[in-house]
């Protein structure tokens, strides 16, 4: 057997993403089980029978690394390219996945005419940037950057499941911390936050502290603005296609 081939198929079979480690994982568990089923019937055999053994290109996997699988995707990825295949396998932050080229996704839209692309006002995407980059970061300080309120913005990217509530920081009053979700990664086409741009740079640079309640009399004004950024990334085979 070919790890590619297997690669695909525990691809194709399975629902969510799959890391590099636990596809390797899965091979040598495989390969494991049926060396163990192999042992007990000759066992049961006894001396009846010639002894059966593993089959070799079945064998050759019991050592199965990450690095092997790495490659065998890569290779795989070469493959739907040189056939001009209309999906790819993609790593993201849950691990590899089908998705369909971006080429074709006007046309595995029709499979859905109620779903609309989403889309995110100016202020929204600011603040969402805010998060993505420093996070876990608290209202006041998203607040201290952009100048103006952000209750609404956030109320509107946790409805969108693109920001979630990652705990409690240890400041006075326990304010909460917010932080980038899954679908986020999965609608910007990013493993992590190192892969947005210029992130080192801004992660690190100063930005301005969050006012005290004394200093701050009153509260910042709402976000007006009412531009919008569609939210353009992969279109993946389980939601606008059917699996290859």
């Amino acid at each position: 057997m070919e790890l590619t081939a297997i690669l695909e198929a525990l691809l194709i079979a399975s629902e969510d993403p799959l890391p590099t480690h636990e596809l390797a994982r899965l091979v040598r568990a495989r390969v494991a089980e049926a060396d163990e089923l192999i042992k007990v019937e000759n066992e049961d055999a006894g001396d009846s029978c010639e002894h059966r053994t593993l089959d070799p290109s079945l064998a050759s996997l019991a050592t199965t690394s990450e690095e092997q699988v790495s490659e065998a995707l890569a290779s795989l990825n070469r493959f739907y390219d040189a056939n001009h295949r209309a999906f790819v396998i993609i790593e993201r932050a849950k691990g590899w996945k089908f998705y369909t080229k971006p080429e074709y996704a006007d046309f595995v839209r029709q499979l859905f005419p109620g779903q609309k692309p989403q889309r995110l006002s100016g202020p929204a995407m600011e603040t969402l940037a805010i998060i993505a980059y420093r996070q876990p970061i608290t209202k006041a300080a998203m607040e201290a950057v952009r100048g103006v309120s952000c209750d609404g913005m956030i109320q509107k990217l946790l409805d969108r499941e693109l920001v979630r509530i990652g705990g409690r920081a240890d400041l006075p009053g326990r304010p909460l911390l917010y932080e980038t979700t899954d679908l986020f990664y999965e609608h910007f086409g990013i493993k992590s936050i190192d892969d947005l741009p210029n992130a080192g740079e801004l992660r690190t640079v100063k930005l301005p502290e969050p006012k005290s309640d004394e200093e701050d009399q009153s509260q910042p004004a709402s976000d007006k603005e009412e531009a919008t950024l569609e939210l353009d990334g992969g279109t993946s085979v389980d939601q606008e296609g059917s699996n290859a």
